[in-house]
């Protein structure tokens, strides 16, 4: 589709100006994604608020137009928060969904918001925009776990316990000295995590499908008005790379896996065998059959 392609009729496919008929509802089926891509709505609306203040800076749009937009956005941003947005079985996306709800509160105008953009550079800063929030998000957590431990570390004094091997008791080591293994691990996965938010903190939008756009678009301005660090440097490497969702995707394992190391711990330790620990019934569930 070109940048100077016509507005598309309310409830048509973005793509719908080439074809003479409308897709089949096995295409439709096979090809939407709402059921998973809507948790990007609102990073979705934030990507077409700063696309749409960029038009209107470099004259592409009006200023009535932008504010008419900018108003059918935080429309939708309510309908969506509020669980009262309605999809309509046209919607392949959620950017597609946003942008048919757009036009149809804000008219002409809200046809525009799509000018100088692809659904190629749109996905990929909805989906950087997500990543780099989740990051930080994950990472905080982490860190109130490591503070958790740190502090059951401290009131555990001069405690000691068996230091085991294959199950077998081997040396002792202080409760303390074992609890901040778990800490140390855990300081490496906020790492790996701040690590992800670097890679993810670079703004593709005005990439366009692969070759960014012969209007006179603005990555700049979008960029920094969506907080990210920098912009794309290779339109290409901006929209065919996915590289830091695999980073977030390997940080997430690893992150697990030290968790879970620490939950079976606990299971090990709350055992008869053990006895080290008792979880209060708070934080237990029990057998339907059996006494533990």
């Amino acid at each position: 589709m070109s940048n100077t392609d016509s507005p598309i009729p309310a409830g048509q496919p973005l793509w719908h100006g080439r074809f003479g008929d409308g897709p089949s509802d096995e295409l439709l089926a096979f090809t939407v994604s709402l059921s998973y891509d809507q948790r990007l709505a609102m990073d979705d609306i934030a990507g077409s608020r700063a696309h749409v203040a960029m038009l209107g800076s470099v004259g592409l749009l009006t200023s009535d137009e932008v504010s008419s937009v900018q108003t059918a956005l935080n429309t939708v941003e309510s309908e969506l928060a509020g669980g009262v947005f309605v999809f309509a079985p046209t919607d392949e996306d959620i950017h597609t969904a946003v942008e048919r709800r757009v036009t149809e509160i804000a008219g002409d105008a809200g046809a525009k918001l799509h000018t100088g953009r692809s659904r190629n550079d749109q996905v990929a800063t909805d989906l950087r925009l997500w990543v780099k929030r989740e990051s930080k998000a994950v990472a905080r957590r982490i860190t109130a776990l490591q503070e958790a431990l740190l502090s059951r570390a401290e009131s555990a004094g001069g405690a000691y316990l068996p230091g085991y091997t294959h199950l077998q008791r081997a040396q002792p080591v202080l409760l303390s000295h074992h609890l901040l293994a778990h800490v140390w691990a855990l300081g490496r996965d906020v790492e790996r995590w701040l690590s992800t938010y670097a890679s993810a903190d670079v703004s593709p939008l005005g990439a366009g499908a692969l070759a960014g756009s012969s209007l006179p678009i603005d990555p700049d301005f979008t960029a920094g008005a969506l907080g990210f660090s920098k912009r794309f440097e290779n339109s290409l490497d901006a929209v065919s790379d996915r590289d830091f969702v695999a980073e977030a995707l390997f940080a997430a394992t690893l992150l697990q896996v030290h968790l879970s190391r620490l939950g079976e711990e606990i299971v090990l330790w709350a055992s008869e065998e053990f006895g080290f620990v008792r979880l209060p019934d708070a934080y237990s569930t029990g057998s339907s059959m059996l006494p533990q």
